[in-house]
């Protein structure tokens, strides 16, 4: 009798689990839902008849939505899938600022949300302009102020897919998105050093007479495993080109560019990243600011 009353006491407890679950999920739901509700909320009485940068608040709600329920509809695709290309140059300031060192095709699938990045080696010999993939972005707007255009199609020859839209962003952009993050977390495979990573500001540096201009350059170190990254740090693990052993090679440097990307994607996407909307504001005005792209608002939201 005891053995079948504890039978039945373990049938009647895995009987109410379910019910357990089931109020602890909708109860998780409606705490996300009224939070999303008091942000709208805040947001109209705070803003409301105001401008934010010249853009009336109303186009914001309308961003909010579009984040909210990611209407496809509103942004370019084939076979379910956006391609961007994202091109990173040094910027103002810089020796040769408008070649993009960094070149990756990205593409992002909507069916099953993910996201595929190839990087495009920048020493690829291009016929029609009888340069390098790098300078692509740089003719183009020596020719026609243009240089998404230019990049875009060449690119699109190479890897053998539309590209829907092109981002550009340089050193600047790269590290205030970073520091705004509040640093990403990266996994570095292999110890490396890095003896000659230039310092801006003293590419032409004549060193004193030192014919090995050794004042150019910093000793820059990175150890195996774990580490966080600031916006200064992640732009010498990406732009570091003469270190030691493999990782000396573009292919490394291509993976570790990579690795930023993702690590950045992935810290953008935490719930205190998402649910802090100085963060996101900050974030929000870098890109308008800095980046330059073919992208519109709603796809971006989006």
């Amino acid at each position: 009798k005891k053995l079948e009353q504890q039978n039945n006491s373990s049938t009647a407890n895995l009987k109410q689990k379910p019910t357990v679950l089931k109020k602890n999920k909708l109860f998780f739901f409606k705490k996300i839902l009224t939070f999303l509700t008091i942000l709208l909320l805040l947001f109209i009485v705070l803003f409301t008849n105001r401008r934010i940068d010249g853009i009336f608040v109303r186009n914001y709600l309308g961003l909010f939505s579009d984040f909210i329920f990611a209407p496809v509809s509103k942004i370019q695709s084939t076979d379910s899938r956006v391609n961007i290309l994202i091109l990173g140059k040094s910027g103002e300031g810089h020796a040769a600022p408008d070649l993009t060192d960094t070149i990756m095709f990205t593409s992002i699938f909507l069916n099953n949300p993910s996201i595929r990045l190839i990087s495009i080696p920048r020493d690829i010999w291009i016929p029609e302009i009888r340069a390098k993939i790098n300078s692509a972005y740089y003719w183009g707007k020596e020719k026609d102020n243009d240089g998404l255009f230019l990049s875009k199609n060449l690119v699109e020859g190479i890897v053998g897919q539309p590209i829907h839209y092109v981002v550009v962003f340089d050193f600047s952009s790269f590290i205030r998105i970073i520091d705004l993050l509040g640093g990403v977390e990266v996994n570095v495979e292999r110890s490396w050093i890095d003896e000659k990573y230039p310092i801006f500001g003293k590419e032409n540096d004549l060193c004193e007479g030192d014919r090995t201009y050794k004042c150019r350059y910093e000793i820059v170190t990175f150890k195996q495993g774990k580490q966080f990254m600031d916006g200064e740090t992640a732009l010498k693990f990406v732009r570091s080109r003469n270190a030691q052993g493999d990782e000396g090679t573009d292919i490394a440097r291509e993976e570790r560019q990579q690795k930023i990307i993702v690590a950045v994607k992935n810290t953008i996407l935490l719930p205190k990243s998402l649910l802090n909307p100085k963060k996101v504001w900050g974030i929000w005005k870098v890109l308008k600011e800095t980046l330059e792209t073919n992208v519109n608002e709603p796809s971006a939201v989006i």
